[in-house]
């Protein structure tokens, strides 16, 4: 692939020169030049089903209605969905579908709700065991409860809508293979009827995905969905976005190497950012912490119409959500597994250390890196009385009316008002304490 050692190799002086430039890691005095930065929080409360020590430590996918201005979180630890006004970001309720959510098991692929995609008045979120519930957010009932028909036990997991066809798509990432469901919505009643399973194998459908399957997502213009597949085949760099018709065709898949794509949102100009899940090094190897080789991080901009890819984007961290926010032009990564974070690098499992992990802030315009900002991780705890699981800043969503973006942390003593967990909001202007000396 011509020029990518070079870019690759450019992601470590890039992260060097946001961090110097921006003053990335400050949240003082840097409201009012256009840096992002934390501006409050939302504390959530534990409920009476909470299964992770009294605290949100186990959440999924976050989504804003941008009709309504109300932010959704699939928080796996309470059983619920957490609903804030992200216009005042004040917490207005949790949400819970009847029969209850699955809430934490102790393994992401039993457990629910996972994904969440709001088209008031219905909430459409997935659950383990394979179920996707649709609830009336005007009286809070399940309206329509389904099951796209996945082995025992596992989740459905993220989802896209088709506003214009009334249509889901609803990804079953645990199976072996992976396969996506497509659910008809009424848009009258909120009841959900289940239709065509497209499975990823080469028998079926002719991509082979080895990894799972990913984020789903619709986009207008084109009137198809996408969905990001961190695999396909043998080789670890090998990945692929693909494009399909509401009638349920794979059409065409999208070649991205040295990504692993996971997250995916809908950009300005039909483009999509595809946030990566795995970190490659320069020499286009995955990146190991002990080796004397570099990490080189990136995400990628391509073309929905074409796959041709736009831009390479080195310098933030992978994760799992992103999404761009059309009221500042940005795109936002939750970019938890950053190689910045701190790590136990040897004879240890993955997220062992505690500390900050990565809002990647790129410009949709000019396609660049603008920013790294902070975010939080949480390891988890196997002994004592305060077992927990780890917690990961994996999630973010914006409100294009205010610029604020939400990213939720799990439970901690460093972030203001997170003892239970939390919502981080970031954005560019001031602060609530500031707010409050005025």
């Amino acid at each position: 692939m011509l020029g990518h050692r070079t870019l690759l190799c450019t992601a470590v002086s890039i992260i060097v020169a946001v961090m110097f430039a921006t003053d990335a890691f400050s949240m003082e005095g840097q409201g009012r030049d256009g840096a992002v930065r934390l501006l409050t929080t939302v504390p959530i409360p534990g409920t009476k089903a909470n299964m992770t020590g009294g605290n949100m430590y186990v959440f999924d996918i976050s989504f804003v209605d941008q009709t309504t201005q109300t932010y959704y979180l699939a928080d796996r630890s309470n059983a619920v969905v957490d609903v804030v006004d992200a216009r005042t970001n004040a917490l207005i309720s949790q949400i819970s579908a009847k029969p209850a959510f699955k809430g934490f098991t102790g393994d992401n692929g039993t457990s629910g709700p996972n994904g969440v995609v709001a088209a008031f008045p219905w909430l459409f979120v997935t659950d383990a065991n394979s179920r996707v519930v649709s609830i009336n957010l005007r009286t809070g009932n399940t309206v329509g409860d389904v099951s796209t028909g996945g082995a025992p036990g596992l989740r459905a997991d993220e989802l896209a809508y088709d506003a214009n066809d009334g249509l889901l798509l609803v990804i079953n990432n645990a199976d072996t293979p992976p396969f996506v469901t497509l659910i008809h919505v009424s848009k009258t009643t909120g009841a959900l009827t289940v239709g065509k399973r497209i499975t990823f194998d080469t028998s079926h459908t002719g991509v082979d995905a080895t990894n799972g399957a990913e984020q789903p997502v619709w986009e207008p213009v084109t009137g198809k969905f996408y969905l990001s597949i961190p695999q396909v085949g043998p080789n670890a760099k090998d990945g692929a976005v693909i494009r399909i018709s509401p009638a349920g065709t794979v059409e065409v898949q999208y070649p991205i190497e040295f990504c692993q794509p996971a997250g995916l949102t809908v950009g300005p100009n039909v483009d999509l950012l595809a946030g990566c899940n795995t970190v490659f090094d320069t020499a286009g190897n995955l990146w190991n912490s002990t080796k004397n080789v570099t990490a080189a991080p990136i995400q990628v901009i391509l073309d929905a119409r074409t796959g041709a890819i736009d831009k390479i984007v080195p310098g933030v961290g992978v994760g799992d959500e992103v999404w761009f926010n059309k009221g500042d032009g940005n795109y936002y990564t939750a970019s938890s597994t950053s190689p910045l974070r701190p790590t136990e690098v040897i004879g240890a499992p993955p997220l062992t250390a505690q500390g900050a992990a990565i809002l990647g802030v790129i410009d949709a315009r000019d396609k660049t890196l603008k920013q790294l900002v902070p975010t939080f991780n949480v390891p988890a705890v196997t002994t004592g009385p305060l077992v927990h699981a780890a917690s990961t800043a994996h999630s973010v969503a914006a409100n294009a009316e205010n610029n604020h973006v939400f990213v939720p942390l799990g439970a901690n003593n460093v972030f203001p008002n997170c003892l239970t967990g939390c919502i981080a909001v970031y954005g560019t202007g001031a602060r609530a304490d500031e707010r409050a000396e005025r």
